[in-house]
């Protein structure tokens, strides 16, 4: 029995609505519009195998507009992926069940990056297609030859991270990049006239890609036009008109289809017009066979390539580096007893950089970058070369004003597996990026942020340059382990845990100003605990002075003003709280012991907010920082102005604990 490509289509279509009518929640307009589009993809032009959905080599595809979830675990479960089961897809949007609102890359092997935030999907991808060309330049086309294919939404386009991502694609000629748009012209609020009259096509031709046009419910026009987008040396934006909700005949072309489900009525309406008979979450076996055959098509492909991995003389480097690991016994030991060696006082981005020259000439797989600020993030290695259209064997890329979609492309280049990504703005622009650090977070994305210019230690800048809520603001997301060292011992045990750290990311607040180096002693890397007591009480113990970053020398000068007045005060560098917090509780008592007030004072200082600081000083204890904006002037006269000083902080104890 010959099952026709309408036919495969509509199994996509049935069951993105019925799931979505189970769950009484979600987004089945997108997936019907996009079955015919989808189908064509993945039974002509997608190379993939379900039975090894890690396979390095595979094509990348990317569900950008990630509302219309049910089109790829409808593509998962028919080409025969191990999950999601049927049963997974009738528990769609259910607590427990793989088939979550959006698609997330840590439930379901297949997809690749979680989205739903729109517009990140096409920078993440854009990530990717960077990370292809960059390995393929080391490890050659018998390894490393694949394609990055997305579809997005009418969201996606307007997004403002669009504009960065299809600029950066554009610079670079990503060519094996093809974006699918969905171009049904429909939004939640109705027709896109309503919002936007701009010409898109012309917009992604002015950034230098190639635009195609097709109909998107025709289904010879859908191959013409990604063979087209395949054969193209730019990245490609595929234009395909559709119509959202395709196959509904009431709501089918209107918003109504957009994020409801179609109801019991037009359920049935449905069925009848797609001349579909089977009950909800049953597929008739020679159309499931039909999908399977599909999915069957990678595997001899897959096989070749196998073949060529045995064979290949870099099979073991290539290996490692696709499975995000680092070498056996990597560590910045070396470096780090090199700075105990000869003590320098020196700011903590310039601390990092000198860490970078010691990570990246031993980790082949870093690529680094910067949001037009490497002079001042100090990101870029002596040896680095950049990345560029002309050369994908450069290490680093040089972004742009776009920290948004470098920190989007940060994560589609290490979820493609490969590369160790980090990238570098000022601390204050975390704001731009932030959406996609917590993607990061979400999905595990092991990239490093390298954020300079910390606190009120920048000075001249001013207020709108200086970081306060930023650093506290980081801490809360969950999964992002953010440090703030204090001196250049400190920022290299720090960058050690980041790149260490690959099931998730990490972000590095660094200071402007130049920190004396505290530490002095060879031994263990001690920030791994995220706080440690940095000096010891002399006197009987009465004071914990807690401190981060470049406050960490001013607690030393509070203790030592205290120890003259025959009180002891312990001096604890807290450089990572999420690593403190993870730490067993004999460990934390033993740093901050669960005295009464009045027999231990806690005190935290910190050049930003005081907001958060309450668990560890409790609610007693006393808080030094800035609850306020800064101002324009130099550094030390700011840190006069605000009271972080260990004149002031001393004077302020004693007043304490003599009440």
């Amino acid at each position: 029995m010959t099952i026709s490509q309408l036919e495969l289509a509509n199994a996509i279509r049935v069951l993105s609505m019925d799931a979505v009518e189970a769950a009484n929640s979600g987004h089945p307009g997108m997936p019907m519009g996009m079955a015919d589009v989808a189908t064509v993809l993945w039974s002509k032009f997608l190379k993939f195998d379900p039975a090894d959905p890690h396979w390095a080599d595979r094509d990348r595809f990317v569900l950008s507009a990630g509302h219309g979830s049910m089109l790829i675990y409808s593509l998962l479960h028919l080409t025969g992926y191990a999950k999601p089961t049927i049963q997974d897809i009738a528990n769609f949007r259910k607590l427990g069940s793989p088939c979550a609102g959006h698609p997330e890359n840590f439930e379901l092997p297949g997809i690749e990056c979680t989205t739903g935030p729109l517009g990140q999907g096409v920078a993440m991808a854009v990530g990717m297609a960077t990370a292809e060309r960059h390995l393929n330049t080391v490890f050659g086309d018998d390894l490393v030859d694949h394609r990055t294919w997305v579809i997005a939404g009418d969201g996606c386009l307007m997004e403002g991270i669009n504009h960065e991502a299809i600029g950066l694609a554009g610079h670079l000629k990503l060519g094996r990049l093809n974006v699918l748009w969905d171009d049904n012209r429909i939004t939640i609020d109705g027709s896109t006239d309503l919002s936007t009259s701009e010409d898109v096509s012309a917009r992604y031709e002015a950034t230098g890609w190639h635009v195609v046009a097709c109909d998107g419910h025709d289904f010879a026009d859908i191959e013409r036009a990604l063979a087209e987008a395949a054969a193209d040396s730019r990245p490609s934006l595929v234009r395909c008109r559709t119509v959202i909700g395709k196959g509904a005949p009431n709501k089918g072309g209107s918003h109504k289809v957009h994020g409801s489900p179609l109801g019991a009525e037009e359920i049935l309406a449905t069925r009848a017009a797609l001349l579909w008979e089977h009950d909800a979450f049953h597929l008739p076996e020679p159309l499931t066979d039909a999908w399977k055959a599909i999915g069957a098509r990678g595997a001899p492909v897959h096989a070749d390539w196998n073949t060529r991995l045995a064979a290949h003389a870099d099979r073991a480097e290539f290996e490692r580096r696709m499975a995000n690991k680092l070498p056996d016994g990597w560590s910045l030991k070396d470096h780090i007893n090199s700075l105990i060696a000869e003590p320098k006082k020196i700011a903590t981005r310039v601390a990092s950089s000198l860490a970078l020259e010691a990570i990246n000439a031993s980790l082949p797989e870093t690529i680094g970058g910067s949001a037009d600020l490497t002079p001042s993030n100090n990101t870029q290695t002596k040896a680095q070369v950049a990345l560029t259209a002309d050369d994908y064997s450069g290490r680093y890329i040089h972004y742009g004003i776009r920290e948004f979609g470098m920190s989007a492309a940060m994560n589609g280049m290490a979820l493609h597996g490969g590369v160790l990504a980090y990238g570098g703005t000022f601390l204050v622009f975390a704001d731009y990026a932030r959406p996609a650090i917590r993607l990061s977070a979400l999905q595990n994305a092991g990239v490093v942020y390298v954020m300079t210019h910390d606190s009120i230690g920048l000075g001249e800048d001013g207020p709108t340059h200086q970081p306060i809520e930023h650093v506290m603001s980081l801490r809360i997301i969950p999964g992002l382990d953010v440090y703030r060292p204090a001196d250049a011992v400190e920022t290299a045990e720090c960058w050690e845990l980041a790149v260490q750290r690959r099931d998730g990311p990490s972000l590095l607040a660094l200071s402007r100003q130049n920190l004396p180096q505290l530490r002095t002693e060879t031994g263990e890397n001690r920030s791994t605990r995220g706080a440690y007591r940095l000096k010891a009480a002399q006197a009987a113990r009465r004071v914990i002075l807690i401190a981060t970053g470049s406050e960490v020398e001013i607690a030393v000068g509070v203790a030592q003003q205290l120890e003259t007045q025959g009180i002891g005060a312990d001096v604890v560098s807290m450089p990572c709280w999420s690593r403190f917090d993870a730490q067993d509780a004999a460990y934390r008592e033993d740093v901050l012991p669960h005295a009464r007030p009045d027999d231990i004072l806690r005190v935290s200082i910190e050049a930003g907010t005081t907001i958060g600081w309450e668990r560890y000083t409790m609610v007693d204890g006393l808080r030094f920082g800035i609850d306020r904006f800064g101002a324009s002037a130099p550094a030390d006269k700011l840190y006069d102005y605000f009271g972080l000083t260990a004149d002031a902080i001393a004077a302020k104890v004693l007043a304490r604990l003599a009440n």
